[in-house]
């Protein structure tokens, strides 16, 4: 049995990480802690473990072997970086830092720990993402030239159902690019193959916050290919979407039906637009983690796209605030 600390419920995520982790059969929570002291308490008390206002303490625990980390993203390389030491496994919520240098520091004391860590990008291992891996290792669209990835919501609109702190551009490190964008930025880098040369962002301030709610990020590839990555927070009823254009070829996903659509001469020689059957997603980025912790493997692919969206994100921001390419 993995024992698990919870170690803030900053993110909106957080409480679905706990869940995940009471169900699972082979791990369970024994202990929280939270920079806000109130919010851990109430958390702690729902789920009937420990809560520490010191994350020292509840880093000493005996009964805790992992910790789960969603904590404001501006403080994950003291959070997680403490947990490393402590010689805890450790499954957070992206991006795993704000800046290059830091995700560095946290590897480094991952890899002096020996312990797993596993960052939730959910994206990677859905039904939709393998077929379309397959599709392209396949070379069925011929030499790529285009992927544009989508991921939009409403969440700044009217009351605003996200949190405040979601707005909050020292804690978050940005906006909708910086948080929603995440996923269409890993998968655009995935789809191309690799980083880009440079990188162009346009960054809109819709509703008025310190952080961007409408953004688009360019990536331009040596050979001539280009990423369209774009997020939002201002819009109702936007489908997450994929477009990959090739030379031979293109791909839809998601416009607006969850299906996956490829023409291409290896499908009807062409003629038409063919539905893909999807396979059955991977096990969720948690489960592997836990799968990583028993068997003594690394999340050797997840952590390298890890860190290359935290070097795409902080290039991003950079561009933004300079208005003007970025190069990588």
């Amino acid at each position: 049995m993995i024992r698990i600390a919870m170690l803030s419920f900053w993110h909106v995520h957080a409480d679905g990480y706990a869940r995940e982790a009471e169900r699972h059969p082979r791990t369970r929570i024994t202990a929280c802690w939270d920079e806000e002291p109130e919010r851990g308490r109430a958390k702690a008390e729902k789920l009937g473990v420990a809560f520490h206002e010191s994350l020292d303490e509840v880093l000493a625990r005996d009964d805790v072997d992992a910790v789960i980390v969603d904590a404001p993203t501006n403080r994950h390389l003291e959070v997680i970086g403490a947990a490393a030491r402590a010689g805890k496994h450790i499954f957070s919520e992206k991006v795993l830092a704000l800046t290059t240098e830091e995700c560095d520091r946290i590897l480094t004391d991952v890899e002096r720990a020996g312990v797993v860590l596993m960052l939730s990008l959910p994206r990677l291992y859905h039904g939709y993402t393998r077929a379309i891996r397959s599709v392209l290792d396949e070379g069925r669209l011929g030499d790529v030239t285009l992927v544009r990835t989508r991921l939009s919501h409403g969440g700044a609109l009217g009351d605003a159902w996200l949190p405040a702190h979601f707005f909050d551009p020292e804690q978050c490190g940005g906006g909708a690019m910086v948080d929603l964008g995440c996923h269409p930025m890993y998968l655009a880098r995935l789809f191309l193959g690799g980083m880009p040369e440079s990188l162009t962002a346009s960054y809109g301030y819709v509703t008025g916050r310190a952080v961007d709610d409408n953004a688009v990020v360019v990536l331009r590839y040596p050979h001539g290919a280009v990423g369209v990555v774009e997020a939002g927070f201002v819009n109702q009823h936007s489908p997450f979407s994929i477009e990959i254009h090739g030379t031979q070829g293109s791909l839809l996903y998601g416009t607006p039906d969850d299906a996956l659509l490829v023409r291409a001469p290896a499908y009807d020689e062409g003629r038409s637009w063919v539905r893909l059957d999807l396979p059955e997603p991977l096990p969720s980025a948690f489960e592997q983690w836990v799968d990583h912790i028993e068997n003594g493997t690394k999340a050797t692919e997840n952590i390298e796209l890890g860190l290359d969206l935290t070097r795409l994100m902080e290039a991003a921001n950079r561009s933004a605030a300079v208005d003007a390419p970025v190069r990588l």
